[in-house]
């Protein structure tokens, strides 16, 4: 009982100073709350402090902000019924003004009718006469002026056409400069003495006779010393007689029957130098697959001239220009330089065939299987008929090119006096032209016309009239330049 009572004792007192602890751990714990609360509370209210004057500070700025646009507003609305007042004092006066413009309009109204009415009874006319008459008088400045414009627009357009063709007919030119020599109707045979011509024309003429005869050939003997001249028109024959008559020379025996074997040896000396030539020709050109009688033909042309202007290498220049601006040009060049090459192929036996030589030269090729644009390009080379091919149309330019140009062939002094006079005298008979001068060979013919007579129109119809006369009445190589100037003039002098 006694252990009881001590157990419960010290229970007891045990609760009791658990009891005591526990109180007293309470008490520190609310002190200790109340003093987190008081620093919370403090810090809380420090918080709403700074978030009151950050608060009071964002306001004033706003009120300063607001202030300062309520003063702009302000200005502005002052700025503006400036302006409302401006511009109603401007409507008025414009108001005003217009009332006046009306009234002026209605004055002017007036006025232009009575000058109407007055200019009526002056002129006799009324107001749609005068109308139809200032519309006729327009329209014919209008026609004018039309004219000129076209007349402008076509002047450009030739220049430009004029310049692109001089840029590719000169660089052909440029790459392409053949010799060519002036051929003539005889040949001089030099001899070692003048006893040779009487060998030559044998007993009572025999010999003479007989080389005439086998070779259609006059020879000239004369008091040339040592010298006998060959004539005919024929070149071949010409060339067989030349040599012929220097192998007799060199030979010595000068008979009949020498004679006759030198001509036919030379004969064939010269047929072989005409094939030849046509190889030659066709080797310098390019140009292949021609028919072998059509190189002899091209080979016969080493002997024909026109104006001076050996054929052949007329044709060699012909073929040569019309590639090279078949090449500027994007057209097929092997074909113009084929066609080029047999232009003129008609001349080789213009003589022994007739009709033209652009007719022969256009048969001469069908006969020979080339092909119809290389007929074409010959039969409309010299504009018998119409070009319907690029390449006949620079074979056309090219043969004007190589017999037209400076040197390429050659006229009589008396001839080119003649033709320069007859371009001077058609020119100076027409009507208004005050003076003319032929120039550049006579490729070119300046017109000057009398300015009061003639006005700019009407040189344009001048210049075609006087076109149509020179290829009417004259005959010239190329083509002829009419040039026709109207110049006006004031002189003053200040004194």
């Amino acid at each position: 009982m006694l252990g009881y009572l001590v157990r419960r004792y010290i229970a007891e007192t045990k609760i009791k100073n658990a009891e005591e602890e526990a109180k007293r751990i309470l008490e520190e714990a609310e002190k200790k709350a109340e003093t987190a609360k008081k620093e919370v509370v403090l810090e809380a209210k420090e918080e709403i402090h700074k978030l009151r004057s950050e608060l009071d500070k964002e306001i004033r700025d706003r009120r300063s902000e607001i202030q300062r646009i309520e003063r702009r507003l302000l200005q502005r609305e002052e700025l503006l019924d400036k302006k409302v007042d401006n511009l109603e004092q401007r409507e008025d006066n414009m108001n005003k003004k217009q009332k006046e413009i009306q009234k002026t309009y209605d004055e002017v109204q007036d006025l232009y009718k009575k000058q109407q009415a007055e200019l009526e009874r002056l002129s006799g006319l009324s107001s749609d006469e005068a109308k139809q008459l200032l519309l006729s008088d327009i329209e014919k400045q209008i026609k004018h002026e039309a004219a000129m414009m076209i007349k402008d627009i076509e002047t450009k357009a030739k220049e430009e056409a004029d310049r692109r063709a001089k840029d590719v007919v000169s660089l052909a030119i440029q790459k392409c400069s053949a010799d060519h020599v002036a051929e003539t109707t005889v040949s001089v045979v030099p001899l070692p003495n003048d006893e040779m011509k009487g060998r030559i024309i044998g007993r009572e003429g025999r010999n003479i006779r007989t080389l005439e005869t086998l070779t259609g050939i006059d020879l000239i003997i004369d008091d040339t010393p040592e010298a006998v001249i060959l004539s005919g028109f024929d070149p071949i024959r010409r060339e067989v007689a030349r040599l012929a008559l220097e192998k007799l020379i060199v030979d010595g025996r000068i008979h009949p029957a020498r004679i006759e074997e030198m001509v036919e040896k030379s004969k064939k000396e010269v047929e072989n130098y005409i094939r030849e030539q046509g190889e030659q020709a066709t080797f310098d050109t390019g140009v292949h697959g021609l028919h072998p009688e059509i190189i002899k033909l091209l080979g016969r042309l080493r002997f024909r001239t026109s104006y001076g202007q050996n054929v052949l290498k007329h044709s060699i220049e012909v073929a040569h220009l019309a590639a090279i601006m078949a090449a500027e040009l994007g057209a097929d060049v092997k074909l113009a330089k084929r066609a080029g090459l047999l232009h003129d192929l008609g001349k080789a036996v213009d003589h022994e065939v007739e009709g033209t030589h652009v007719q022969i030269g256009a048969d001469l090729a069908k006969r020979y299987k080339e092909s119809s644009e290389v007929i074409h390009a010959i039969s409309a080379h010299h504009g018998d008929i119409e070009a319907t091919t690029v390449e006949a149309v620079l074979v056309q330019a090219a043969d004007a090119i190589s017999g037209a140009r400076p040197g390429a062939r050659r006229e009589t002094l008396e001839s080119y006096i003649k033709r320069l006079e007859k371009l001077e005298d058609i020119a100076n008979s027409i009507n208004g032209v005050e003076k003319s001068f032929a120039i550049q060979a006579g490729r070119e013919i300046r017109i000057m016309v009398k300015p009061e007579d003639v006005n700019d129109a009407d040189i344009v119809y001048i210049a075609r009239d006087i076109v149509k006369r020179i290829e009417n009445e004259l005959e010239y190589p190329g083509q002829i330049k009419v040039n026709v100037i109207r110049e006006t003039r004031a002189i003053e002098y200040a004194k």
